[in-house]
């Protein structure tokens, strides 16, 4: 046969009157039909006032750093790195959502799950297409012995409909389970999202700590080198003895180590901010992150928890997932009921083209199919009991998803609670070194104290100054891990998108 398609619409008007009424019977058929399997209920939002057995309360962190307050109820911002008041902070967030690669293949993801979407939904309207075919035969004349043959041409052309009545919703449930999944990846693209600006925070910050912990090595270096200034006018006076020069060195040494392990440290943050703005580290620069020109936010948003559920990604995620494991218990379920198909075909046929649109050769039909299970073994049973089961086991880990948020909200409370008495403790110990040092550099210079008394105090301060550079870093991270943790409003965002 050789296909031919015709497109007429003159001589298609006819067909199309023909198949009118059963394309009737195909919707008040859909209209009249159910969707079989559970109809979805998102859980229970927890009856949890709070994160905290009771609300948060930061304490002081001493008075030289700033006390920090939990605002209850408080929505996080949409741009909220800019509570830390850095313009390069937040050109560098706006680099990297503009140019990471896992935020691209996300929002790939997203929009290949709403083509997924129209694909499914196709199957609850009729398919109409157009048919076309050419024969040539070669056909024996008269019986047995006769050689005569006859050789003759069927032509054929015209539109096909069919249609599968979703009686039991079996198509229904698998629009609502894609409709779920796409949900489910664009609740995952606003978890890259927050990850992502995010981890460009953190990274920011963990620099910013770096460089404010070698400011403190630079500190206790200055120290040594004071401390072996005064040695060496005691040696000239004859009040110290070469050990005692020997000692100094050795601690200035000591100290100096403690540069190399922090400069890789910013380093290794530099080059993870380049890589979550889409750059190698030979193409991009870090900004000069410092604390200097980066301010600690005072006030922080505590979610309400039912508000709160709705801002994170991963529990809406879950949810999602659910969503869509219960929509496959419909779609098992309707397996075990028949399938219905009603089918319609309006053909022009002739011998050749020059007759083939006349209204004497059309011809018609009618067709409805049903297909019923019977015996299958018990693999559609298995289906559908398959089908509850991963419900449930997607039920368990919407649960568990939703205790470690809870948990990690907790965690960064506390630890903010924790990190302002760290950095008064931090503060007051400085202090105290501080004093104690320069009162046995003073006593040295006079005679009275000895330099073992000077290199004690000296290990006290650097061990305090060190310990406050790590305090204030570690507030300002847990400060960005709490934005976070409170959603980062990135739910709001993978709405827009």
């Amino acid at each position: 046969m050789i296909a031919l398609v015709h497109t007429l619409p003159v001589r298609l008007r006819g067909a199309r009157r023909r198949i009118a009424p059963l394309v009737a019977l195909v919707l008040l058929s859909a209209t009249g039909a159910c969707a079989f399997g559970p109809d979805f209920v998102p859980p229970a939002t927890p009856p949890e006032a709070g994160f905290l057995p009771a609300p948060a309360v930061f304490p002081p962190a001493g008075t030289a750093d700033a006390t920090q307050r939990p605002q209850s109820g408080a929505e996080v911002a949409d741009r909220w790195w800019a509570a830390f008041r850095s313009s390069e902070l937040d050109d560098t967030v706006a680099l990297a959502l503009s140019d990471s690669p896992t935020l691209d293949t996300a929002q790939a993801t997203l929009a290949a799950a709403r083509q997924a979407i129209l694909v499914t939904r196709g199957g609850l309207y009729p398919q109409l297409d157009v048919a076309a075919n050419a024969a040539r035969s070669r056909t024996r004349l008269g019986g047995a012995g006769q050689s005569a043959h006859a050789v003759g041409n069927v032509l054929s052309v015209g539109p096909t409909v069919s249609y599968d009545l979703d009686i039991f919703g079996g198509v229904r449930r698998q629009v609502e389970a894609q409709t779920a999944l796409a949900e489910f990846q664009r609740d995952e693209l606003a978890t890259t999202y927050l990850a992502l600006t995010g981890n460009t925070v953190t990274q920011a910050l963990t620099a910013a700590s770096a460089r404010e912990q070698m400011r403190a090595v630079e500190d206790i270096v200055a120290v040594d080198r004071h401390n072996l200034e005064l040695v060496g006018i005691a040696l000239q006076l004859g009040k110290a003895a070469q050990s005692d020069v020997l000692a100094a060195r050795s601690q200035l040494a000591a100290d100096l180590a403690l540069t190399p392990p922090l400069a890789q440290q910013l380093s290794a943050a530099e080059d993870a901010l380049a890589i979550l703005v889409g750059k190698t580290p030979a193409q991009w620069q870090a900004p000069h992150f410092d604390f200097t020109v980066l301010a600690l936010p005072v006030d922080v948003p505590v979610m309400l928890p039912s508000a709160w559920l709705q801002a994170r990604p991963d529990v809406r995620a879950a949810e999602a997932q659910l969503h869509a494991a219960s929509a496959a218990i419909g779609v098992a379920t309707a397996q075990l009921y028949p399938q219905v198909t009603l089918s319609a075909s309006w053909t022009q046929a002739a011998s050749a083209m020059g007759p083939l649109f006349e209204s004497a050769n059309g011809l018609w039909a009618v067709a409805a199919q049903l297909t019923a299970p019977l015996f299958h073994g018990g693999a559609l049973r298995a289906q559908q009991r398959a089908a509850i089961d991963a419900f449930d086991a997607q039920l368990g880990i919407y649960r568990q998803t939703v205790l470690q948020a809870f948990g990690q909200a907790a965690d960064t409370l506390r630890a903010l609670e924790h990190d302002a008495e760290a950095l008064a403790a931090e503060r007051e110990a400085l202090d105290a070194a501080q004093a104690s040092l320069d009162l046995e550099q003073e006593s040295y210079r006079v005679g009275v104290a000895s330099l073992l008394d000077v290199l004690l105090a000296q290990r006290l301060y650097s061990q305090a100054r060190l310990g406050y550079a790590k305090a204030k870093g570690q507030r300002y991270i847990d400060t960005a891990q709490l934005f976070v943790a409170m959603g980062g409003a990135a739910q709001g965002w993978a709405q827009t998108q």
